[in-house]
């Protein structure tokens, strides 16, 4: 398996961005995982412009397939005193596939401050757990472990997800490789396997700089929408105190 951090060390600047290659191992059916696909996309953002605040939030759009050979252009929309916005396109062969839009911003002083909720119930991944090492088939998938909580939940995943090998990288490139790899929900309440494909992702940070311990990070992902082929979820991410991390919504298409 390539490394995460070996794809982005593979990137070479070309005029107006970046050429770099998806390996085989993170595709996901004829496209590329869209963690990996979205973590090159903020890869390529921070690196566009100079002395970025934190990132704040991500606007994600799976427009079509990416695979093989591909091109990042990022640019810079809009810059003011607190918040930056960029744009990150990643094309191949097949046209544009992604393009995302990146929120950084500094913090600035407020008379609102409200942090409520509590991570869902689901202990720390011990040596007693079951670690699932992707399936066979789904070749991303091999790049992560993970540990089901809730097993019983027809309309939910829960579970601890880290990437097995997460050395060099940016944290919030790493939370952004990681923050997607759960099965749509949908899956689940068919009870079988589907064509499915995410259209878009918005992901909301809730913090400036997520730390977690050893890697892992606690993610959930419901619904209790899924007709004529679209299904919305909502999604959770905490770390392993219990923290919140990230708030996340996916509009998902289901072919079946």
């Amino acid at each position: 398996m390539t490394a995460l951090r070996d794809v982005i060390a593979g990137l070479e600047p070309i005029e107006g961005g970046w050429q770099g290659q998806v390996p085989d191992g993170w595709l996901q059916g004829r496209t590329a995982y869209g963690g990996l696909s979205a973590a090159l996309a903020l890869h390529a953002a921070m690196a566009s412009d100079d002395d970025l605040p934190p990132l704040r939030s991500a606007l994600v759009a799976f427009i079509g397939p990416l695979s093989g050979p591909i091109t990042i252009r990022a640019q810079r929309l809009r810059r003011g005193r607190n918040a930056a916005f960029v744009q990150a396109d990643v094309a191949s062969e097949a046209g544009l596939g992604l393009r995302a839009t990146f929120v950084f911003m500094s913090p600035v002083a407020s008379a609102v401050d409200v942090r409520t909720g509590t991570a869902p119930a689901a202990s720390l991944p011990g040596p007693e757990d079951k670690v699932l090492r992707g399936h066979p088939a789904i070749a991303f998938s091999q790049n992560f472990e993970l540990v089901e909580r809730r097993e019983a939940a027809t309309a939910e995943w829960l579970r601890w997800v880290r990437l097995k090998d997460r050395t060099g990288l940016h944290p919030m490139v790493e939370l952004m490789a990681v923050a997607d790899c759960l099965p749509p929900v949908a899956l689940k309440m068919l009870g079988r396997p589907a064509p499915v494909s995410s259209m878009t992702w918005q992901l909301n940070l809730l913090g400036d700089a997520p730390a977690t311990e050893d890697g892992w990070w606690l993610l959930q992902a419901t619904s209790d929408y899924a007709r004529a082929g679209n299904s919305s979820q909502r999604m959770g991410i905490w770390a392993a105190d219990g923290n919140p991390v990230a708030e996340q919504m996916q509009s998902v298409a289901v072919f079946a």
